[in-house]
């Protein structure tokens, strides 16, 4: 019996006798007996129908209800062979919550491929797939995993603002909104406010919670609104240590999916690599060269790109690598709030790769009140809209860096998904603002 007490879908009523709610998977009538699959979150129950031995009004009741109706079935339990479970319910009673509609607009576990398209436009019924729900669940895992790891290393979870009066990059991915007659913007990344906030002695912060670009991307691995986890610290003594930090934090992340989340990765199918610590680190130059040797033509200050990150990935992939870092961008493609690599023109920052993509960037913060103001302007943007921020330079700011890092696609590459759309619920990107 115990086996069947799995949670509030699951009622024993007396010896032997339990009820049991759930979705009607499937039904097969083979003539003097019928068997339903019952599903509920943790899997599937077989109702057996003998029927010589069902009042013939429950026996009609539950071999002609549609599939995905909403039941509950109180029976007797009897041990069987013939199943996953080892037990069978012999159906006694049934409630009706609710009978679904006919036809369904796609399949739970019909072997026929259904476009993306169908499947987020039915996202409700796409869940019921134990495959697709074990993606969420491994989701919402991360999140719990990443939280021990900041906390373990001294963080405080913090919360700011998402609607804001000016970008942390500039406007160009910024999604404008009118806020009581003035100009206001969805917030691209807490980074503003979490750099001031290490003026405050607050020495460790993390941040999880939503961001917005307006990029005018339509690929597998761009939306315009995700689950960012950000983190900023203080005293670092250069970005070699947010990276380490980082590391830190990945290594417990896929550790505790790998043991934790056994279950859901044994649904889907899949393993998590735990690649040890430290992960190499690349400088954009060496990758530069790696690119150019592969055939990509890339000069010195170019954006790797989609392409050049492929090739990269493919060329770590041969060292057994599916980790790493790339350090030391060009500074005049980072944004204001990083420091320059003086006497070169380089900076001090850095992305995480996952396979051959970007998933984390960070760096070293420039923390001297003149030099960020003398960087903002030479970025073309005007100091005079970024005093709400400046301000908290001015009266001690110590030396401190951080990352952004966005869970949908750690999760996507952790998993191998096609696309990241796969990984998030309710997705928005250019065409898609609903469901």
């Amino acid at each position: 019996m115990a086996a069947l007490i799995r949670d509030s879908s699951t009622v024993k009523v007396g010896d032997g006798e339990v009820t049991v709610r759930g979705w009607i998977q499937d039904t097969r009538n083979l003539g003097g007996i019928s068997f339903i699959a019952l599903r509920d979150r943790y899997g599937v129950i077989q109702l057996t129908l003998p029927k010589k031995k069902i009042e013939p009004e429950l026996f009609k009741t539950l071999t002609t209800i549609s599939r995905e109706s909403v039941v509950a079935v109180t029976g007797e339990v009897k041990e069987s062979n013939q199943t996953e479970l080892g037990l069978e319910i012999i159906p006694s009673a049934v409630e009706v919550y609710s009978e679904a509609s006919t036809p369904l607009p796609m399949g739970v576990i019909d072997k026929v491929n259904v476009e993306m398209d169908t499947r987020l436009n039915n996202r409700f019924m796409d869940l019921r797939k134990p495959e697709i729900r074990a993606i969420f669940e491994l989701k919402s895992l991360m999140v719990r995993l990443i939280v021990e790891a900041m906390e373990e290393n001294g963080f405080t979870q913090v919360y700011t603002p998402k609607i804001v009066g000016s970008g942390a990059e500039g406007g160009a991915t910024l999604f404008q909104i009118e806020y009581f007659g003035k100009k206001a913007y969805l917030a691209q990344s807490p980074q503003l406010y979490k750099q001031m906030l290490m003026s405050t002695g607050l020495d460790r912060v993390f941040e999880l919670g939503p961001a917005f670009r307006a990029e005018k991307s339509n690929t597998n691995r761009h939306v315009t609104e995700f689950i960012s986890f950000d983190g900023e610290f203080t005293w670092i003594n250069d970005q070699e240590d947010v990276m380490h930090m980082i590391e830190t934090v990945i290594d417990y992340v896929l550790k505790g999916l790998k043991e934790r989340g056994a279950k859901q990765l044994e649904i889907l199918g899949k393993e998590i690599n735990i690649q040890p610590t430290p992960y190499p680190i690349l400088k954009y130059e060496e990758c530069l060269k790696i690119v150019n040797d592969a055939g990509l033509d890339l000069k010195d200050g170019d954006d790797l790109g989609t392409e050049g990150e492929k090739i990269v990935g493919e060329y770590m992939a041969e060292k057994g690598k599916d980790l790493y870092f790339i350090a030391e961008y060009p500074e005049a493609e980072k944004p204001f709030y990083i420091m320059e690599k003086d006497g070169t023109p380089y900076s001090y920052s850095f992305d995480l790769d996952y396979k051959g993509q970007e998933i984390s960037s960070g760096g070293q913060r420039e923390h001297r009140f003149d030099r960020l103001v003398a960087r903002i302007e030479k970025l073309g943007l005007n100091p005079d809209d970024f005093t709400f921020y400046t301000d908290a330079f001015k009266y001690g700011m110590p030396p401190h860096g951080g990352w952004g890092i966005g869970i949908d696609r750690l999760l996507t590459k952790m998993l191998d998904l096609p696309n990241v759309r796969e990984g998030i619920l309710f997705p928005r990107d250019m065409q898609r603002l609903l469901p």
